[in-house]
């Protein structure tokens, strides 16, 4: 929200106070409690008048401070709050004559106490950014709303990521970002997945810890910094240090929470009815028969909308008219080697049977008179659960219990956006703040289910919206995109500003969801697909099984599907790598490299974890040009070599994409290629790519670790476990070790 007329005026309306001084400064329970007014103290009349604004100092784990910012301190707190988890680890507070200084880590925040407000944040001795004049300040627009805003200054060539998941530029320099959930396709300012974190390439992020609206202006109404502002009477904010954007979000998530790692079969591939077409089991058989006949492996079956009745959505009963055996029906599907996925949203269709039932369970959300909130948007009727209840979670999540019973594996938890203002939720939680919270609540729940039913290492969800903290219920997908190359981009830029928001694995649907995309488009979408984390075929109106297409996108995905299984290995190595760190498998290539200034505003390219850069192609005739960093990569489909850093063109068929090996990288590749759930291990290929002489790589795939070094002209690899039969390879050699073998070597020269 912007308040200023330029830089020397207030817009009409607006009124703005700033701390312009500290009055005094003191340490209690560990914290930096300082008072300052908005105007300057001369004599004592001065300190009849306000605003006083208080500022507090914490410290919740190392490398992270937390500053709350306080006008009226009376207010009746009402909920939701973000879950911020904090450790013991009391701060170092120091004073002297001009200064006080509370130290986390190598992380201080440091107030001036003299002279004007100023409040640096500093590392190593280094200053991360300064709140200053006329930075924080309560302001109040003319009508009446009461607004705590801050600035923070940003650095001359800082970067800003990340803020959710965005459709548009991957740096969110210049631009305004509301932090509100909507339901807006991925062609618009709009974002299902709302975040208010953002992430530098100067070291540091910063973590708005408010559920509702926070209006964020990055470098957009102060250019030289960002700006974050909320309609409150006390607003948090965290300072997380890194140095690198990877360090800042393992502490980030270390904070809000680290994705679950989903369970191996959820990384194959997952193909949809698709939403309004026309299926039944014998529609569905055509399609799982028709993919193995191909050679297609395919992982998860998934059952869009209209596995329900029309205008009964969601009361979770099959459509007995089409599927008159649903357990019967999936008993047959699972004997196929298929996990089953079915549709749901958090919605009550008035005609729903639960309906009338959660309505006098006092389980649907109510407007302040008591009546239960509906409209006609979406399902004629429709009511929300009101996940603040626990009784009404319980009676949600019991719906849920039924249909895993009938043999279903997970759920597409779709929608969730669609929250109004004008509600009494059942535990007194603010309207505002609940809106974007309400995600959290309903994938919580799901998830919690198939924690229950299933186990901790089988939960897997298919979410679409989401907030902060939301990354422990995965996986997320991009949302209803076009099917067109520009559609197919803005998904790409929204996945990586995700993974920049502390999200782990992300998806999008495979040849677009509104319209049918032509084969070139639908060939060339498959390729991105099969790399990205999770890989959905699915649509609106139509169906998304290859042959539909021509022949040759039936060749492209079983490349591109196989191709991606036998990658399980190091696929599910990164994968670990996101869950206990905090790290995405996809990554914007400023992740992976933040000190190569060519790689800051890079947004068609990334990294699939550590060591593959990917690079789709947006074109039918297959040109494509992405940016190479330093060193010699490898083509993993061809073996050619390209010496960075530079830019390259290139062409490609259907039946290639970029796709790159890291130099230094050693790469384990699987022996499998029709499922995603075997053994990572056993009968494994390291392929080393341009190691040093003397530079060692330890691979750890499951439960076991391999060690691969050059000595000379010399690999040698060993296993931790000699019973294993695995290989290693580098160029066009290889070497393997049958079970008892722990050790291989393999000439270079």
């Amino acid at each position: 929200m912007k308040f200023t007329d330029g830089y020397w005026l207030l817009r009409e309306g607006v009124t703005a106070a700033h701390p312009v001084q500290v009055l005094d400064v003191t340490a209690q329970d560990g914290a930096l409690e300082i008072h300052a007014p908005t105007q300057p103290i001369r004599h004592r009349g001065d300190l009849l008048k306000g605003p006083v604004v208080t500022i507090s100092a914490h410290a919740p784990m190392p490398d992270v401070i937390g500053v709350t910012f306080t006008h009226f301190d009376g207010e009746q707190p009402r909920g939701p709050e973000f879950e911020v988890h904090e450790e013991d680890v009391p701060p170092q507070i120091a004073y002297d004559d001009e200064h006080a200084t509370l130290t986390s880590g190598a992380l201080s925040v440091r107030v001036a106490r003299t002279g004007s407000w100023h409040v640096d944040f500093l590392a190593h001795g280094r200053t991360l950014t300064s709140s200053s004049t006329k930075g924080m300040g309560i302001m109040r627009d003319g009508a009446g709303a009461h607004y705590l805003r801050e600035q923070l200054d940003l650095g001359v060539g800082t970067s800003v990521y990340g803020l959710g998941e965005r459709f548009g530029p991957l740096v969110k320099n210049g631009q305004v970002v509301d932090i509100w959930n909507a339901d807006g396709g991925t062609a618009t300012e709009q974002a299902y997945k709302n975040v208010p974190f953002y992430l530098t390439d100067a070291g540091y992020g910063v973590f708005v810890d408010h559920p509702g609206k926070v209006s964020f202006e990055v470098g957009s109404e102060v250019v030289s910094r960002v700006q974050f502002s909320a309609e409150t009477q006390q607003l948090t904010y965290y300072v997380v240090y890194g140095p690198t954007p990877k360090e800042i979000l393992r502490k980030y998530t270390a904070l809000t929470g680290r994705p679950a790692l989903p369970p191996p079969w959820s990384f194959g591939l997952w193909l949809s009815t698709s939403f309004t077409t026309s299926y039944d089991e014998e529609t569905v058989t055509s399609f799982i028969e028709g993919m193995k006949q191909r050679e297609l492996p395919l992982s998860v079956f998934h059952f869009d909308c209209f596995w329900m009745r029309e205008f009964h959505w969601c009361d979770f009963r099959w459509d007995p008219r089409v599927f008159p055996d649903p357990e019967g029906m999936l008993a047959r599907l699972k004997a196929k080697g298929l996990r089953i996925c079915v549709w749901i949203n958090p919605y009550i269709a008035q005609r729903s049977p639960l309906f009338a039932e959660g309505k006098a369970l006092g389980h649907l959300l109510r407007r302040p008179d008591g009546s239960v909130w509906q409209w006609d948007l979406w399902q004629p009727g429709m009511a929300l659960v009101d996940f603040t209840s626990p009784a009404a979670r319980d009676w949600y999540a019991a719906k849920l219990e039924a249909v895993l019973a009938q043999g279903v594996d997970c759920f597409k938890t779709d929608f969730g956006e669609r929250v109004p203002l004008d509600v009494a939720w059942a535990d007194g939680s603010d309207p505002e703040r609940m809106h974007n919270y309400y995600t959290y609540l309903y994938n919580q729940t799901v998830f919690d289910v198939l924690r229950k039913h299933r186990g901790e290492e089988e939960a897997v969800v298919f979410a679409r919206s989401a907030t902060a903290g939301s990354q422990k219920f995965p996986v997320h997908w991009g949302g209803d995109c076009e099917a067109t190359y520009e559609s197919m981009a803005e998904s790409l830029r929204g996945g990586l500003s995700l993974g920049l928001s502390g999200f782990g694995y992300w998806s999008h649907d495979i040849g677009g969801f509104e319209g049918t995309p032509t084969p070139a488009l639908f060939k060339r979408w498959i390729a991105f697909g099969l790399l990205s984390s999770h890989s959905r075929l699915h649509g609106s109106s139509s169906y998304r099984v290859p042959w539909l297409f021509d022949e040759e996108a039936v060749d492209v995905l079983r490349l591109f599907t196989r191709l991606k299984l036998r990658l399980m290995p190091y696929l599910y190595g990164a994968a670990r790598s996101a869950h206990a760190e905090g790290v995405p498998m996809m990554r914007a290539m400023v992740l992976e490299f933040p000190d190569d200034p060519g790689c800051a505003h890079l947004e068609r390219q990334y990294m699939l974890g550590p060591d593959l850069l990917v690079a789709p192609v947006f074109s039918d005739e297959g040109d494509v040009t992405y940016y190479v960093p330093e060193g010699t990569w490898t083509h993993f489909l061809t073996g050619e070599t390209v010496t960075g850093p530079r830019w390259v063109r290139e062409k490609h068929g259907f039946l290639s994409v970029p796709l790159l090996v890291r130099p230094g990288a050693v790469l384990p590749v699987g022996a499998v290629d029709d499922r995603p759930d075997y053994d990572h291990a056993d009968g494994v290929t390291l392929r080393a790519y341009g190691l040093r002489r003397g530079e060692q790589v330890t691979v750890p795939v499951g439960d076991v670790t391999f060690t691969v070094v050059r000595e000379g002209d010399t690999l040698r690899a060993s296993c931790g476990d000699p019973a294993r039969s695995w290989g290693l390879a580098a160029g066009d050699r290889e070497v393997r070790a049958s079970a008892g073998t722990g050790f291989l070597s393999l000439e270079l020269g």
